[in-house]
């Protein structure tokens, strides 16, 4: 039998932004949209599809996948993974975009290193830790952490 190995370039293809749009190579982006003044660190993904804001920055070695809203003044820090299919197939992926679910996130959203960001709302002004898993939506402004993220302190007015 012969060995048929399949080979896949990173790149940057049909992708839609605005003014001083900065990306740093390697990266895999594609059919996704970035706002003005916008920072893609390098060996990142984001699918088709994905929205993001002016001024957001995505840090190396982040995933971000299809269905993902990102929203103005926002920060993914390093390797952030968003997810956007929760296995409800017999445990296992699914690979028909039906199944998938979507991913809103906010103005002036940070959040930390090595998060793991499930399909849900994040309000804006919302500050996730580093290492934090994001099970349910976040609907008042402030600090989250753990796993589960919990409210450790809302934002002062």
């Amino acid at each position: 039998m012969k060995n048929i190995i399949k080979e896949h370039q990173a790149k940057i293809v049909d992708v839609k932004h605005g003014r001083n749009f900065t990306v740093v190579q390697p990266v895999n982006i594609y059919s996704c949209t970035f706002g003005d003044d916008c920072f893609v660190g390098p060996f990142v993904e984001v699918q088709k599809n994905v929205r993001v804001g002016d001024r957001s920055r995505i840090q190396s070695h982040s995933f971000v996948c299809e269905l993902i809203t990102i929203g103005n003044d926002c920060f993914i820090g390093h390797g952030v993974m968003f997810i956007n299919d929760l296995f409800k197939k017999d445990g296992a992926p699914s690979y028909d975009p039906k199944d998938w679910k979507k991913t809103n996130i906010g103005n002036n959203v940070s959040i930390g290193s090595n998060s793991t960001i499930l399909p849900v709302n994040i309000c804006d002004n919302a500050v996730i830790g580093a290492g934090s898993v994001v099970t349910k939506d976040i609907t008042v402004p402030g600090t989250y952490a753990g796993n589960p993220a919990k409210l450790l302190h809302e934002k002062e007015a």
